[in-house]
């Protein structure tokens, strides 16, 4: 593995950056070395094979839309000039310790490379105005067609023109997975990262279990960009932008907020500071995460199943994250939740993580909230497989959003096939949002998950928020993928 990071930058390399961050943010200043225009960019990888049809094979190089990594490079060093001098930077937009320059804001140092950082996941509050609208989208690992198609979508509705959004109130929020298991995954980090610098406070990026420097080599990501770029492909650099990324965001209105995250609920982390705290925007670093002094504190929470508590008291431990899966996995990144209501309120997957069931999650729901704010459901990623399971089905026959809980297990229940769980789940356009409600969004379509259970489209939602939570609503959007 390449693991070179960026070369501390003298004035020069830094005005640099600045005018490219400039260039990038404004759309002016075209050269030879500009970034390419978003019709460009779209025209470039629609030459592209879909995955299904390259059968993991790499593309043919001269296809490929950057045919050298400097671009993506020049890209990515706009984008840490960002992130490092932007919100983030600034302590009075922290909860508690804020980012210090010497360890997370020094991008020329990891907590996977020599000299050693630490390893600094944070959250984030977003309050946005009633009429705002947020767009969701699910793991795209590395299928760049779906992501284009989606981004096509709302061109023609007028929301985005080229990189630039254009409807008023809208933010745009990624979920987690951005590789592997696909073999564009430099073209959807390159896309997304552009798509950040033009709307540098209305893009987000949720930080998956897929950005971890442990899962990009053995999934796949490392060895994509090993094949296309060789000894330039800068592994670590990329992999240290996901340190920028939130585990977790509570987006709101007022003093409602919604959990949006790649996995699932993490009980070691209280956002009772963050959610309360003034401002729009605020960060707080998650710090140690205290799961065994939450079971403590909270002997009630899964007192109706003795078997469930007896097996957290076994598993949870208060620790300090060194890396997302050491000592223990970050509930946000990698837990799952149940598919039916009255299966167990906790249970461990060996192969996963921890899984919550619908008990188990309002609870740690309502003591989320503090004061006045409220945590009201969660929206998340994550829970996919390659072949037709319970939840596979569930996610094809919704229409690529699935909630939780909507039945109770049986063995038909078990096997039932999307043709008919279409006639027994909600499947609407647009849907509300019950109290401790969680949704899965689905994985983009031309992966090994599309491939392996049968589905051709891409699920992106748009949540309208209202001044009370009763008022939000989410509408689910699909785009086919073509088939060639």
């Amino acid at each position: 593995m390449h693991l070179s990071l960026m070369p501390r930058m003298n004035w020069k390399h830094a005005r640099g950056l600045w005018l490219l961050l400039v260039m990038l943010l404004t759309g002016t200043g075209r050269s030879a070395e500009s970034p390419p225009t978003f019709a460009a960019w779209r025209a470039a990888c629609a030459k592209l094979p879909l995955n299904r049809v390259l059968g993991g094979r790499m593309p043919p190089k001269a296809l490929l839309p950057l045919q050298s990594f400097a671009e993506f490079d020049r890209v990515l060093d706009a984008y840490f000039a960002l992130a490092t001098n932007g919100p983030l930077a600034n302590p009075s937009h922290w909860i508690g310790p804020s980012a210090r320059h010497e360890t997370f804001l020094n991008v020329g140092r990891s907590w996977f490379t020599e000299p050693r950082i630490p390893f600094e996941p944070f959250a984030e509050k977003r309050v946005l105005p009633p009429d705002a609208k947020v767009f969701l989208q699910g793991d795209l690992h590395g299928d760049i067609h779906s992501l284009l198609g989606v981004l096509d979508a709302l061109q023609k509705r007028k929301w985005l023109e080229g990189f630039t959004l254009v409807e008023p109130g809208l933010h745009v929020v990624f979920l987690g997975d951005y590789t592997d298991r696909g073999l564009y995954g430099v073209e959807v980090l390159y896309t997304l990262l552009r798509l950040k610098l033009a709307n540098p406070d209305r893009v987000h990026f949720v930080r998956g279990n897929h950005e971890d420097v442990s899962l990009v080599a053995r999934y796949g990501f490392l060895a994509e960009g090993r094949a296309k770029y060789g000894g330039e492909f800068n592994a670590a650099k990329l992999v240290r932008a996901y340190d920028f990324f939130p585990v977790v965001m509570y987006l709101g209105c007022g003093t409602d907020f919604v959990q949006l995250c790649h996995g699932g609920m993490e009980p070691g982390f209280a956002p009772g500071s963050i959610l309360n705290a003034t401002g729009t925007n605020r960060f707080q670093m998650l710090g140690s995460l205290r799961q065994a002094e939450f079971l403590k504190d909270n002997p009630q929470w899964l007192k109706a199943d003795p078997e469930a508590a007896a097996l957290a008291g076994r598993q949870f431990s208060d620790f300090m994250p060194t890396a997302p899966t050491s000592p223990a996995v970050i509930g946000f990144m990698w837990n799952d939740f149940t598919v039916f209501g009255d299966e167990p309120a906790f249970t461990h997957n060996p192969d996963r993580a921890f899984v919550y069931g619908q008990p188990a999650v309002g609870y740690l729901l309502r003591a989320a909230g503090s004061g006045d704010a409220k945590v009201h459901a969660v929206l998340r990623a994550h829970q996919h497989s390659g072949v037709l399971n319970p939840i596979m089905r569930r996610l094809v026959a919704s229409r690529g959003l699935f909630r939780h809980w909507q039945e109770t297990n049986s063995a038909m229940a078990q096997i039932a096939v999307p043709s008919v769980l279409v006639k027994q789940l909600e499947t609407s356009v647009s849907r509300s949002l019950p109290e401790g409600s969680v949704w899965t969004l689905n994985v983009s379509p031309d992966s090994v998950y599309g491939a392996g259970c049968g589905f051709d489209f891409a699920t992106f939602g748009v949540l309208r928020l209202g001044a009370r939570f009763s008022d939000w609503r989410i509408a689910v959007e699909t785009v086919d993928v073509p088939a060639r």
